[in-house]
């Protein structure tokens, strides 16, 4: 398994390659080779910001020269107009570097935005908003970073990390305890220290999955809040219990204040704007 540096390092290569190819032909055209100069990170919209070290990364990437001057943290609120690093150094590389560097800040950004959005409105409760898998290809260990910044917390990072055992696995293995079994049995046999958790479509699964030690957590998926707040008293403490599925950030705190310890919501990453933001020279 690919560690977080590996895993990033592979999404740069990438980046680069889609996006300089052979080489940047207009900068190389128009900047002499020796030109020096500085560029600053604009913010232009009102959020979150996130991906600084990852941007860092971009620039070092391309040319590790490159001096690098912080204003302002990831995670701190910002408006148009700060200014969060200026960069100092050739020229031909600050121009390669832009867009790399303002696609990630962008979309990190608008993700970390977004879930301080979501968190926000389940204040004053013990209930935290999760990410799910529904993320950009390459980019999750980037964009769940984010939702970490944005005050979110991370569910599964992948299919490697915990056991999900969800209505197709269930339908598919000839039932919930024959699921919850085979699982613990996998796990056991193969040396696997993993999370279960299982997705109950009834108050009836609550009542069986929480008499059953193998469990960690059930999932109460497309319950309405009122069949939540009876699913929570069902599992009273012994499971951790998350909402998934027809949840949006108007009927969220009505499912936080039903006692859920998690309610995962795939609009944190699926379907985020990018903030506004540039990268200009000054």
């Amino acid at each position: 398994m690919k560690t977080k540096d590996q895993l990033i390092e592979a999404l740069l290569e990438l980046a680069f390659a889609e996006d300089i190819g052979d080489g940047d032909h207009t900068t190389l055209s128009t900047i002499p080779e020796d030109s020096v100069g500085r560029s600053k990170l604009l913010i232009k919209e009102e959020g979150i910001v996130s991906g600084f070290d990852t941007a860092i990364k971009v620039l070092h990437k391309i040319d590790p020269s490159i001096k690098v001057n912080v204003m302002i943290k990831d995670g701190s609120e910002v408006k148009p107009g700060d200014i969060v690093f200026t960069a100092e150094g050739k020229v031909r590389s600050l121009l390669m570097a832009e867009r790399t560097l303002l696609n990630i800040m962008q979309r990190m950004s608008g993700v970390a935005t977004m879930t301080k959005k979501y968190q926000d409105r389940l204040s004053g409760l013990k209930t935290k908003v999760l990410d799910t898998r529904k993320t950009t290809p390459g980019m999750r260990i980037l964009e769940k970073e984010a939702v970490k910044t944005g005050g979110g917390e991370n569910h599964r990072m992948g299919l490697f990390d915990m056991i999900l055992i969800k209505d197709n696995h269930i339908d598919f293995a000839g039932g919930l305890e024959k699921a919850v079994e085979r699982a613990s049995e996998y796990c056991k046999k193969n040396g696997k220290d993993l999370k279960i958790e299982v997705e109950a479509r009834t108050l009836d699964d609550v009542k069986k999955l929480s008499e059953m030690p193998e469990v960690d957590r059930i999932m109460f998926d497309n319950f309405s809040p009122e069949l939540t707040k009876e699913a929570v008293k069902i599992v009273n403490g012994r499971k951790e219990t998350e909402s998934s599925g027809g949840i949006t950030i108007e009927n969220l705190r009505e499912y936080g204040e039903t006692g859920v310890d998690f309610i995962s919501v795939g609009a944190l990453t699926h379907s985020v704007k990018g903030l506004d933001m540039s990268f200009k020279a000054f």
